[in-house]
């Protein structure tokens, strides 16, 4: 029957999770935005640290099933109200998801918007041949979007 009673106070449950969510959010905010859509190697071997990190950092001393229950329905709330608030609230969505950056304006690449975002040129390269294009001066615009993908709009023939 100790698998369904607290082990530590469920308050110190709440406040660990609540903790390690607005650390965590603030980090792939506003520090790993460029690499959101994009997961390589070293990107998952950072969310498998930060996951045990993070657990450890959540739990303490949790050792039952309603420890592990309530810090998971901690982190679940906070993401649902997010979700929830950036739904409702143009401000708080300003907040919780980063806007579009254009990279390319009509041909001209935006060196300060690609310097800010550490993309260099051959990456800019790369996704526009992924594109099927040629030169940038085929490009309207090329925008990292919040997802931290790049969308490419060509100009019209």
């Amino acid at each position: 029957m100790e698998l369904f009673t607290f082990s530590i106070s469920p308050w110190e449950i709440i406040l660990r999770g609540t903790l390690v969510f607005w650390l965590l959010f603030l980090i792939f905010r506003f520090v790993l935005r460029r690499d959101v859509g994009n997961l390589g190697i070293g990107d998952f071997l950072f969310v498998v640290i930060v996951a045990d990190a993070a657990q450890n950092a959540m739990s303490g001393d949790a050792k039952t099933f309603l420890d592990g229950a309530l810090l998971v329905m901690t982190l679940l709330i906070w993401n649902l109200l997010f979700d929830y608030l950036g739904y409702r609230f143009p401000l708080v969505r300003r907040f919780t998801e980063s806007a579009s950056m254009l990279l390319v304006r009509n041909g001209d690449i935006q060196w300060r918007n690609l310097r800010r975002e550490w993309i260099t040129k051959d990456e800019l390269m790369s996704k526009m041949r992924e594109e099927g294009l040629e030169s940038l001066e085929q490009v309207k615009e090329m925008r990292l979007e919040p997802d931290g993908r790049i969308s490419v709009i060509r100009h019209s023939t």
